[in-house]
């Protein structure tokens, strides 16, 4: 359909359809974080101990990386608009379910709530993509990174709605706990709402085909075998890329609060190490994807690891009592892990077709999210045998591996792009 409409028509409905995704993600993941703040309390006030409060933390893992999967499925088959919905509908749904589990003080009926509001997380997160596709490759990472800043307004957000949620709630004759599920209800049902109304015609029908590889399968009806996208250079760096900034980030990020609240510091000094590293997660975003853009994918993920390396590393230096030290270190986590983020989504939609692209993002997120779940337990287990310091150091040491591979696909990766052009000549 593209290819149908006026230039600036085209460029008009692109505008829209970011703001759109922009819009969607801010509602979305302001509705993820409010439920997300009180996951831990409300596990533990069901179960009357300790021991299962880290349990819906997992499930919403586990929920994104199986709606990272599903969904992306669901758009090749039905497009981007009605996979974006259907997971929204989920998280909607999962609310309510949450909800409910509240009322009836119901640890299972918990898990199975929190999953579904995991699973909805996942359009949040696949919508970065659905922007790239908008955009020429050499200004894909900028969409990709416009999408990506705007889950800091939920980040900013959705943690102070949990109190007024209460309110509402206890007003509604429910629960106080029950009211910050209350508000992905709200939240999240708008961005399905949004998502349905504003995403027409479909992002599929607008997205950019002037690669040669997008021209020769822009219908997205065929797409080689999984084996054979993983031989191109540039699928294995971003794939490396995205899962070792994940792992990196979770592990040191799940367990500073309570370090920092076992050497004395208040909830408010937590609360502003947090909201460094939240920051840094998600607020510098458009400058990454503008750094893509200019400088290219592999030098910005080089970067971005070697920033998680320092602040794995400044986190295992920072003394117990230096709050100073150790917010710096967990922005330097969130940035670097931004940084990998934006550039190593940005190499998985080059040299694909839209189909390939997608089934190839949603099976990444897949294990992103999943490789997010086994840090965040292993973190545990770390600082329980071997101490805090020593996770940071395993934070850093873990980027080593994947440098030395992005570094060795460098040139395979530079010498593919230089020669993609010709291909098509």
């Amino acid at each position: 359909m593209a290819a149908d409409l006026a230039p600036n028509e085209l460029e008009r409905l692109r505008r829209r359809t970011l703001r759109s995704l922009v819009a969607g993600v801010a509602l979305g993941s302001t509705g993820h974080i409010a439920a997300a703040t009180v996951a831990t309390i409300v596990a533990q006030d069901i179960a009357g101990s300790t021991a299962w409060s880290g349990a819906p933390g997992a499930t919403v893992v586990l929920g994104a990386a199986a709606g990272a999967v599903v969904l992306a499925q669901l758009m090749v088959r039905f497009g981007r608009r009605n996979g974006l919905a259907a997971g929204y509908g989920m998280g909607v749904a999962g609310a309510f379910v949450a909800t409910a589990s509240v009322v009836w003080a119901s640890l299972p009926l918990l898990l199975l709530g929190t999953f579904m509001i995991g699973f909805g997380n996942a359009s949040n997160q696949l919508s970065r993509y659905v922007a790239a596709d908008l955009f020429p490759p050499e200004r894909r990472a900028s969409g990709l990174g416009t999408v990506v800043w705007g889950a800091t307004i939920g980040a900013v957000i959705g943690p102070n709605l949990a109190a007024p949620a209460s309110e509402v709630a206890s007003a509604l004759g429910l629960p106080d706990l029950a009211g910050a599920y209350l508000v992905p209800v709200v939240f999240v049902g708008m961005a399905m709402l949004l998502t349905i109304v504003a995403l027409r015609p479909d992002p599929y029908a607008l997205a950019d085909l002037s690669s040669v590889r997008d021209r020769a399968e822009g219908e997205r009806g065929t797409a080689l075998a999984l084996r054979s996208v993983l031989r191109r250079p540039n699928v294995p760096v971003a794939i490396v890329a995205l899962l070792t900034g994940m792992v990196v980030m979770v592990l040191i990020m799940t367990m500073t609060p309570l370090h920092m609240a076992q050497h004395g510091h208040d909830i408010a000094a937590v609360g502003l190490v947090l909201s460094g590293h939240t920051f840094g997660m998600y607020g510098l975003s458009p400058i990454s994807g503008r750094l893509t853009d200019r400088l290219g994918s592999v030098p910005v993920i080089v970067a971005g690891l070697a920033t998680s390396a320092l602040a794995a590393m400044l986190a295992a230096a920072a003394p117990p009592e230096g709050g100073v030290l150790l917010f710096v270190a967990l922005f330097l986590l969130g940035y670097g892990w931004n940084l990998g983020y934006v550039a190593g989504s940005a190499l998985l939609t080059q040299d694909l077709s839209l189909a390939e692209r997608t089934r190839l993002q949603g099976l990444t997120d897949g294990l992103i999210w999943s490789s997010a779940a086994a840090a965040s337990l292993g973190s545990g287990v770390v600082v329980a045998y071997a101490g805090y310091a020593t996770l940071g150091l395993l934070g850093a040491a873990l980027v080593v591996v994947p440098v030395l591979l992005v570094l060795a696909r460098r040139t395979a990766v530079n010498d593919h792009a230089t020669s993609a052009p010709a291909a098509g000549a």
